[in-house]
């Protein structure tokens, strides 16, 4: 990881439990589990140069990305790829099939707020990543 990727959150480990729907190495850190007071999740996701999860849906819910370090994409379906910096936002409405995930040559850390069951789809092209 490069000295300049600063996260403010903590990294986190791997990603274990949700390695199926990524390509390369995503970390979580759980910030605030969905418990009986608290009806979403909230975590800090950093993803490795390269690393992105699959089209998903999330049903019943939302959920809403902050930037928070390194650079990322975001991709609605039918939409072109949108690049993510540090402070910017991306809200999710449910049942909008969308991917996300770092650049080719940078870490990328969003915190993930989501509220609902995420539906996990097929993988990114390859040839569509590649070419952004």
């Amino acid at each position: 990881m490069s000295s300049a990727f600063k996260q403010i959150f903590p990294q986190g480990t791997v990603n274990g439990n949700f390695t199926q729907y990524f390509i390369g190495q995503s970390y979580l850190c759980n910030l605030a589990a969905m418990d009986s007071n608290v009806d979403a999740d909230v975590s800090n996701v950093t993803f490795e140069p390269g690393c992105h999860n699959h089209w998903h849906k999330h049903q019943h819910g939302y959920q809403i990305l902050l930037a928070t370090a390194g650079q990322g994409w975001y991709q609605e379906a039918g939409k072109p790829a949108r690049l993510l910096n540090p402070g910017d936002v991306v809200v999710i409405h449910a049942g909008v099939k969308h991917w996300h995930g770092a650049t080719k040559d940078s870490w990328f850390s969003h915190i993930a707020i989501t509220k609902g069951q995420s539906e996990w789809l097929e993988p990114v092209a390859i040839s569509d990543y590649n070419a952004l």
